[in-house]
């Protein structure tokens, strides 16, 4: 069990360094392809692009206020946006509760695939 632990460890510690190193290719890619306003590049055998998307960040007293009902609340539990898009989709919850209890934040996703 020993060497289990310690494998598991380490490959924490690598996961750890692996996720850095991709955080800053990625900053790296984007910024490149930002600064010559590309959304779209091939590069060798790589395709790279870029898709903008919109995130809700949810604020948890309005939130609360919208979802009158302890029910409900325990269903939420907290502003987890994945939860609660499934209620909306389930028709639990309308759009018209969450109006105004969250603001969209853009993000970008970077895409690269091997042609």
């Amino acid at each position: 069990m020993d060497k289990k632990v310690e494998l598991y460890f380490e490959l924490k510690q690598q996961h750890k360094a692996i996720e850095l190193q991709l955080a800053e290719l990625r900053s790296e890619i984007t910024g490149y392809l930002g600064d010559h306003n590309f959304t779209e590049l091939d590069i060798g055998s790589y395709k790279i692009k870029l898709v903008q998307q919109e995130r809700r960040e949810f604020d948890e007293n309005k939130l609360y206020q919208a979802l009158q009902g302890p029910e409900l609340w325990r269903l939420a539990s907290r502003p987890d946006s994945s939860k609660i898009s499934s209620l909306l989709k389930l028709n639990v919850i309308s759009e018209a509760q969450l109006k105004d209890t969250y603001s969209v934040k853009p993000i970008t996703l970077l895409h690269v695939e091997k042609k």
